[in-house]
């Protein structure tokens, strides 16, 4: 994302949408209240009969009332009523801005909260690492590309090893293969780093095997104990990759998480569900705040996303820090778990 104004005494901030993963940013700032603006699609009737409506780019200015995005599509919509445009879309009248890449809005709010700021200083930031996960034994390999969102499943390639004779090396060149398409990926989207996890000592042959010096380089080992999504999570949270990670969000989220549940599994410094973090804020001991986005999607549906916004302004009104976790991946399923809201305290809370 490019910020390309941020005049935050007078709540307005002027971005370009650059990534898929702008705009799962983009849904975690724009709130019901705010003015979006920019260049968009309307239609425009020129007749009598709405009939003779086109479709044509104009420039309005709504007053937020609803903001949905779909994971599986990475489509934003904002949607709310007509404040600034031309005499053909009415004030008042209803719109909704179908945001793109390379859609250019002005965003303007009453008062820009820090975790807001945070979000688009995240997504501005151009140094995040393009990396590649690559889960595998003899029988079957898993690519993830990662991604700020979490990250994005590529594809998965299976050998042809009988399964009776645990210690028989791969047929028909698997490794090879698998080489081919780490190759490939890496023409494709300019890889920083290559994760090569395995169960037991897989990782260590197929790095024998790899001859491209420049894909060595990038390579680093990690250990899964499986090889599927839970292999690709686990990856995720071992320390070999922290250094390709530090500065992945997906990253950072499960270890906040990990921390929460090691905080609760002891009744230290933790809380979670609604009505308990609640508490806690107001007393002012919110230390860190963790929120999943599908609780933000489930209660703007529901018409109550007042109630959990002012929990998040509460804290970072106390100075605590507000992190949103995508429900993608293991971390953010696990804070579903708790209700979607739990946090790291300051101090331990007594009942």
């Amino acid at each position: 994302m490019k910020v390309l104004l941020s005049n935050l005494k007078n709540g307005e901030v002027k971005v370009t949408v650059e990534s898929n993963d702008d705009l799962w940013y983009l849904s975690t700032v724009v709130e019901p209240g705010d003015s979006v603006s920019g260049r968009t699609m309307r239609k425009i009737k020129v007749g009598s009969s709405e009939k003779e409506a086109v479709r044509k780019p104009v420039f309005l200015a709504i007053t937020v009332e609803k903001v949905e995005f779909s994971e599986s599509t990475d489509a934003l919509r904002v949607l709310g009523s007509i404040i600034e445009g031309p005499e053909d879309a009415p004030k008042g009248s209803h719109h909704s801005f179908n945001v793109e890449i390379n859609s250019r809005i002005t965003i303007v709010k009453r008062k820009w909260f820090s975790y807001q700021i945070d979000r688009l200083k995240e997504a501005a930031n151009s140094e995040i690492p393009k990396i590649l996960i690559c889960v595998f034994d003899r029988e079957e390999s898993l690519f993830a590309l990662m991604a700020r969102s979490g990250y994005k499943f590529l594809t998965a390639i299976k050998g042809d090893v009988a399964k009776k004779a645990v210690d028989t090396k791969p047929k028909g060149a698997f490794f090879e293969t698998i080489i081919k398409q780490l190759e490939d990926y890496d023409l494709r989207y300019k890889l920083d780093r290559i994760i090569l996890a395995s169960p037991a000592f897989w990782k260590d042959e197929l790095f024998k095997v790899l001859k491209n010096d420049a894909l060595r380089k990038k390579v680093i080992h990690a250990t899964c104990s499986s090889v599927d999504e839970a292999g690709i999570n686990e990856v995720l949270k071992r320390d070999e990759t922290k250094e390709a990670l530090r500065l992945e969000r997906t990253s950072k989220e499960l270890q906040l998480v990990e921390s929460l549940l090691s905080e609760i599994s002891k009744q230290g410094k933790a809380v979670y569900g609604f009505k308990e973090t609640g508490s806690a804020s107001e007393m002012g001991a919110v230390d860190i705040l963790l929120v999943s986005d599908s609780l933000i999607k489930k209660l703007r549906i529901a018409g109550k996303f007042d109630e959990l916004d002012h929990v998040m302004h509460v804290v970072d009104d106390s100075r605590g820090k507000v992190v949103i976790v995508t429900s993608t991946h293991e971390g953010g399923k696990k804070l579903d778990g708790l209700g979607g809201i739990a946090a790291l305290l300051r101090f331990k809370l007594s009942y």
